[in-house]
């Protein structure tokens, strides 16, 4: 079959895709000052493209799938097809105005608005009620206030940079987070859809895996009903007899968050020797 052909973000969302494609089982390797990186299978093709212009590549056919953010894809208009919201890289598209100033007064008058992200922006102002022009900007949309605008719309996680600036947030625009997407004719092809397929579900395990953990245990025969009914798992737990008939070992996967108060009542229903360790990938 043709390879399946990949884009994969440059900047701060690189990070995070290439540890999930490594814990899938496909290491990036990328030597430097190239944009083709091996992925670890010989069905794979990728390159680096900045997340901007991945959904609109997509579209356009020359690429199957790839991974930006959805306010890109919203940015864009691109027309692609969304396969999983991976949850990491999440931000605010925000729009924020020096903290000296009040909105009010800036609705008084025709305003200027630095802003990466135009169509956001345009759609966004306008309903809301602002005269205002558009600066586009290439990077540290934070530092036009006040000089060169009076009000921006940039993404922020914390909004600490924003802060820093000595500006204020009036408004959240979108939230946003990395997304795995794909173009309509590669999901239109059944070999290329099965592959985008496969690579979502190792991505799911991955993700699943993260949030969760293991936990064995031993429970003797007197206080094994007790301690099954009390658990939680995602289906039912693994039981083995114990060697010489001296009771069980119980397995449960459980949410990383839950550990805390899950022990101590495996305690109480007479657990012993429990044992915690992390799971690599948890496919239901």
């Amino acid at each position: 079959m043709n390879k399946l052909r990949v884009l994969i973000p440059k900047g701060r969302i690189f990070d995070n895709v290439s540890l999930l494609f490594s814990e899938a089982g496909f290491p990036i390797n990328l030597a430097d000052r190239t944009y083709r990186p091996a992925l670890g299978a010989e069905w794979l093709d990728a390159k680096i493209m900045k997340p901007q212009n991945v959904g609109e590549l997509l579209e356009l056919g020359s690429h199957d799938a790839g991974f930006t953010g959805i306010d890109w894809i919203k940015e864009s208009g691109a027309d692609v097809e969304e396969i999983l919201d991976l949850g990491f890289d999440r931000v605010r598209i925000v729009a924020a105005i020096p903290s000296n100033r009040s909105d009010t007064q800036l609705r008084m008058k025709k305003i200027v608005v630095a802003t990466e992200y135009v169509n956001l922006a345009d759609s966004w102002l306008g309903p809301s009620g602002y005269q205002y022009r558009i600066l586009r900007t290439y990077g540290a949309t934070e530092v036009f206030p006040p000089d060169d605008a009076d009000m921006i719309i940039d993404n922020t996680s914390s909004g600490q940079t924003l802060r820093d600036n000595g500006l204020t947030i009036i408004a959240t625009i979108l939230e946003s987070s990395t997304r795995f997407v794909a173009s309509h004719a590669a999901m239109a092809d059944k070999e290329k859809r099965g592959r985008i397929e496969e690579l979502a579900m190792l991505f799911k395990a991955v993700l699943d895996g993260r949030d969760r953990v293991m936990l064995e245990m031993n429970v003797n025969e007197e206080n094994f009903n007790g301690l099954v009914s009390g658990l939680p798992a995602m289906r039912s737990p693994t039981v083995s007899p114990l060697c010489g008939d001296s009771g069980y070992a119980v397995k449960i996967a459980v949410k990383k968050h839950e550990v805390p108060e899950i022990i101590p009542r495996l305690k109480k229903l007479g657990a012993v020797d429990i044992v915690e360790y992390d799971l690599r990938k948890v496919v239901p």
